[in-house]
């Protein structure tokens, strides 16, 4: 499993949103309704605060790290100076999200100290796959959107796009956890195929590479998609925009238990585990164009899984 990063974004201007649109959905709020009906309520209709984990913050500064790297110079972009870059990432962090500091007692000092040492490690991973020397993306941590049905607009965060002479689009996600097993590996896929949707739909060109970066354990997963795949994903992601609408109206968010219930926080308000759901808000809607899930909430989900 890798953890999602922390960060803060701005959401995207009002008037960037065209008339036509009345619903927002990102990929990782779209994988939560697929994941676990119940889990998608929890976090996008009532907003329950979710407690950042240290693997979340520790991939959280890798994420930042590497973003930084690449506004060095070309020959600059060594193991060392991304080392260097770590303290200073994680004081920036801390600085803007404070609670993230709580993560680690003043009384142990030692623990922290593990903490940097072990996204310096994870670097070491990214530098065992990649060499950013001879790379120049063309987008890091960017925005991208795109409306499909006239009505719903998809957007989200890409890690990193790369384009090559010729054209041809590369997007990149790093995963700060090991190598995927089944369930995680078609959540990251799902994302991608997100992200390679709204390429199409807005440069008219389908991503020629979707690759995952599995930093932990320095494994490479590349997918090739294509046209007719991305045109049958568009209207699966209509679909499942289609069904959250129903479930909001019904006011009927079922668990869907999995093994990927071992990583949820919701236990005390989940059926499955004895707990019962919050009141279901009232005036609650399936979604809105508000600011995407990066912006909402301190945990960025789907840097990872």
């Amino acid at each position: 499993m890798t953890a999602d990063p922390v960060t803060t974004r701005q959401p995207v201007p009002a008037a960037q949103v065209p008339a036509t649109v009345r619903a927002s959905l990102s990929p990782s709020r779209a994988a939560d309704f697929k994941t676990c009906p119940l889990l998608y309520r929890l976090r996008s209709i009532d907003r329950l605060p979710e407690r950042t984990s240290v693997e979340q913050a520790r991939g959280t500064l890798v994420h930042a790290v590497l973003e930084r790297l690449f506004d060095l110079p070309a020959a600059d972009r060594t193991p060392t100076a991304a080392g260097d870059l770590v303290a200073p990432q994680w004081d920036r962090l801390v600085t803007e999200e404070p609670e993230l500091a709580e993560l680690f007692a003043e009384a142990d000092p030692q623990a922290a100290a593990d903490f940097l040492r072990s996204a310096t490690e994870l670097l070491g991973g990214y530098f065992a796959v990649e060499d950013p020397r001879r790379l120049e993306p063309a987008e890091r941590e960017a925005l991208i959107s795109a409306v499909v049905d006239d009505e719903l607009l998809i957007r989200g965060y890409l890690d990193r796009l790369d384009v090559a002479p010729d054209g041809a689009l590369r997007v990149v996600d790093y995963k700060t956890g090991g190598a995927p097993r089944e369930a995680f590996e078609a959540r990251a896929l799902f994302q991608l195929k997100f992200y390679a949707l709204v390429l199409w739909r807005t440069r008219g060109v389908v991503p020629r590479v979707l690759r995952l970066l599995y930093l932990r354990d320095a494994e490479v997963c590349d997918y090739t998609p294509d046209a007719e795949e991305l045109a049958r994903f568009e209207r699966t992601v209509v679909a499942l925009w289609r069904a959250i609408e129903q479930a909001t109206e019904r006011q009927d968010f079922r668990p869907r238990p999995s093994r990927l219930c071992d990583w949820c926080s919701h236990h005390a308000h989940c059926p499955t585990f004895g707990g019962t759901p919050p009141p279901f808000p009232v005036g609650a809607v399936s979604a809105g164009p508000s600011p995407d899930s990066r912006s909402a909430s301190p945990v960025h989900p789907g840097a990872d899984e």
